[in-house]
């Protein structure tokens, strides 16, 4: 009996430490530009408990000790784990680069070359190899208008038309 109340509690502690898994995406169309500019609020710990994870190394995004490194860890993990398709063909996104604010990490990447757009799928499993309580939030702008869903681990895929 003993195991099972210290394994409820220690999942308590860790409640209220970080009680919950939430990141946020959303991407803008420019109609001037023609791109889809695409930026991602993960939390920083989580974030970088995942890196590390794929990695076999420690991964701090505040003070990275190789810049470089940290930056190809990123950029190969929100390609990896953020895909999309326009207008029911796969994109390659550019990754800008990412900042830390707070307890968040900002990633940025574009998409070139996206004169208009019908319909954007998405395929996110960011921090789901991780953390099985992660949510995704998404929020779509194209020509002022806003669409957004939630993907609850394992729930992955996702659609928006316009």
């Amino acid at each position: 009996m003993a195991p099972v109340y210290y394994k409820w509690l220690s999942t308590a502690i860790l409640a209220l430490m970080h009680p919950f898994f939430v990141g946020v995406t959303e991407i803008q169309h420019n109609s001037k530009d023609h791109t889809l500019e695409i930026s991602v609020k993960l939390f920083a710990d989580d974030f970088e408990k995942a890196l590390a994870k794929i990695n076999n190394v420690p991964v701090d995004l505040t003070q990275p000790k190789d810049s470089v490194r940290t930056n190809q860890f990123v950029a190969s993990y929100l390609q990896k784990h953020l895909l999309l398709k326009l207008n029911g063909k796969p994109v390659q996104m550019v990754f800008i680069g990412f900042e830390k604010e707070r307890e968040a990490a900002w990633c940025f990447l574009q998409v070139n070359n996206v004169p208009s757009v019908q319909k954007i799928e998405i395929d996110n499993t960011l921090l789901y190899d991780a953390f099985d309580q992660q949510i995704n939030l998404m929020h779509v702008i194209v020509n002022g208008e806003r669409k957004s869903t939630k993907l609850a681990y394992p729930d992955q895929h996702t659609e928006f038309v316009f």
